[in-house]
């Protein structure tokens, strides 16, 4: 049985996070589009790679992009799932992550400043339940919406998205390069210097650009608005996470020092189930013939124009 990496909860830069599940070593998300994708792999952003897979057939979900960006898999009603998370970096990240809204270890509704994952340098693992303890999750399962986790806590605003707020490490203060000493300057026959000591030059570094939070506060907000636009979707066919069987799955604690209060980047993945990702264009139906809206749609015709039916 594989380790996972998590980390506990910072309120702010500095805090400290130290529950840590640890990793196996090696190595984001759309919106309705009016025209079907081609579906991609995984997601991927400069620190995190995500990969979903449906854990009773082994498929990985392809990835499909709307066409405002939005990214999305199609999820089994009934199947388990799990989510793989690489870390890109040669240093070590913390993941938070939340499922429809909910933090996956504390079952907290979803804040930046929860508990995550902590994923070392270039190593990867797979979380596939809700966190029950230091040796259990629950499934993580595709279901109806009445019967997810959220619905049944009373948070069901914010079914078919997968969170990820991707965290730096902070880095030891360098210690300070002491100055040299001081040499008094030659002295004239009057008494006087030779000449005036140079003021001491402003060493004092620029501060440290840091990344612009703006752009994941922005991201942050996207997935509950986005959600409740498409509540008037088909609901027939729209699928939660479940609470599903008790499965073990061992962690242990680590200390993590997050470098900003904001997170680096915030990645948020949809899900939906086939035949709903299909009504919103962005998954090509059975029927379609084309991806892409063809020029001349219609087979050639030879003569002229016909007469009309007949009365």
């Amino acid at each position: 049985m594989s380790h996972h990496p998590v980390a506990a909860p910072p309120s702010r830069a500095g805090s400290l996070n130290r529950r840590l599940l640890l990793g196996l070593p090696a190595a984001g998300l759309l919106g309705a589009c009016a025209m079907p994708a081609w579906p991609r792999p995984q997601v991927s952003t400069g620190s995190l790679r995500v990969d979903v897979q449906d854990r009773d057939s082994g498929e990985t979900l392809p990835v499909y992009t709307g066409g405002d960006g939005q990214m999305y898999v199609a999820g089994r009603p009934g199947a388990r799932y799990g989510v793989t998370l690489h870390n890109l970096r040669s240093e070590r990240i913390l993941v938070v992550m939340s499922v429809d809204g909910i933090n996956v270890l504390n079952g907290k509704t979803a804040g930046w400043d929860q508990d995550g994952y902590v994923l070392g340098a270039r190593a990867s693992d797979q979380i596939a339940g809700w966190r029950k303890s230091d040796r259990e999750v629950a499934a993580f399962e595709f279901t109806a919406p009445g019967d997810s986790y959220a619905s049944r806590t009373g948070r069901p605003l914010d079914l078919g998205v997968i969170g990820f707020a991707v965290f730096s490490e902070r880095r030891p203060e360098p210690r300070p390069v002491p100055r040299p000493p001081m040499i008094p300057a030659p002295m004239q026959k009057d008494g006087s210097a030779a000449s005036e000591a140079a003021p001491a030059a402003k060493a004092e570094a620029p501060a440290a650009s840091q990344p612009s939070g703006a752009g994941a506060a922005n991201d942050a907000a996207a997935p509950s608005s986005l959600a409740r636009r498409e509540r008037s979707a088909i609901e027939e066919q729209k699928l939660g996470t479940g609470h599903g069987q008790r499965e073990e799955s061992i962690v242990t604690h680590t200390r993590f020092v997050r470098a900003r209060s904001t997170p680096d980047e915030v990645i948020a993945l949809r899900y939906d189930s086939r035949a709903n990702l299909i009504r919103m264009g962005i998954i090509p139906g059975p029927d379609d013939r084309y991806a892409r809206p063809r020029p001349f749609p219609q087979a050639p015709q030879v003569g002229y124009v016909p007469d009309p039916p007949m009365r």
